[in-house]
């Protein structure tokens, strides 16, 4: 945990398989063991946003504020490179996830309701979150019933498909085109 974080300017947020204890956490890690990725702790989103799953329970993050819930997740700071890395891992460059700002505050404070405007003010940042490509990310809303949940959890994730293991004859998109053309289960 000595690494200096010097070279980790970038701030993102994790809300899926990239946080700890999920399958692609070990990318992170890998990082944070070349110091090129430092964890900052649980967040949450200050607005609003739908988090909901898509085939093979691979979760996203809809840019739709306002709508869904706070989301809860994790705050990485990550260098150039590490950067790159979380990029290619979630298909930035192939229309898969879109890398967007985001406001977060720690996870631990506050909750929905009372006065908090300024401590909120206080305590926000400004990150940048995965989130599903606009292309799609109306379909995928009404495919989960234009419902989302709070924290991508392990009951969210039960079912989860890794890259590897998911019919090769595909593309992502393709999956996700199959997925939201389907009747909701």
């Amino acid at each position: 945990m000595g690494v200096e974080d010097n070279n980790c300017t970038n701030l993102i947020f994790t809300y899926g398989t990239l946080k700890r204890g999920f399958s692609n956490h070990v990318l992170l890690q890998d990082l944070m063991r070349t110091g090129d990725a430092v964890f900052k702790g649980s967040y949450r989103t200050v607005e609003k946003y739908p988090l909901v799953c898509g085939p093979y329970r691979v979760p996203f993050l809809l840019n739709m504020p306002g709508t869904g819930h706070r989301v809860t997740g994790e705050l990485y700071a990550v260098s150039t490179r590490g950067l790159a890395r979380v990029d290619e891992l979630e298909g930035t460059s192939r229309g898969h996830y879109e890398r967007l700002p985001i406001r977060l505050m720690p996870a631990g404070n506050g909750n929905d309701s009372g006065n908090k405007e300024n401590e909120e003010d206080l305590l926000t940042c400004a990150a940048e979150a995965y989130y599903a490509h606009k292309s799609y990310e109306k379909e995928m809303w009404k495919r989960n019933g234009r419902e989302g949940i709070r924290i991508y959890s392990e009951k969210e994730a039960k079912g989860y498909v890794k890259r590897k293991d998911r019919p090769q004859n595909l593309t992502f998109l393709d999956h996700i085109r199959i997925f939201i053309s389907s009747a909701s289960d």
